[in-house]
């Protein structure tokens, strides 16, 4: 199912529509039997992809040989607050991911000049 729906998201991608392309790869669809949940965040593109919905609906049904699926569009509007990241918390994300940076820098001399 995730690889036609990425499919028709490409296709949509290549004929310019780009807004639709990319509410279509916000996240990805998840299946409960035939019925697809789909979570968007927000209701501005909750109704661009409805505009949508049945040509997407149409070509899933085809290409899965299943008539009965139908798609669930939830709007979750939890925004996650991000910071803006300085020098050196994106040099200690990178040394939790991996410790060998730090001999790196040590070995060159490299300063973070924080």
């Amino acid at each position: 199912m995730r690889l036609h729906w990425n499919k028709y998201a490409e296709r949509l991608g290549q004929k310019g529509f780009k807004i639709m392309e990319s509410i279509l790869l916000i996240n990805d669809p998840v299946l409960n039997g035939t019925t697809i949940t789909y979570e968007l965040p927000n209701e501005g593109s909750k109704l661009e992809f409805e505009g949508m919905m049945n040509g997407l609906l149409g070509h899933l049904k085809g290409h899965l040989h299943n008539h009965d699926i139908t798609i669930e569009v939830i709007v979750n509007e939890e925004v996650a607050m991000k910071r803006t990241l300085n020098d050196q918390d994106r040099y200690n994300r990178f040394l939790e991911i991996n410790p060998n940076i730090e001999l790196l820098r040590s070995t060159f001399g490299l300063d973070l000049n924080i």
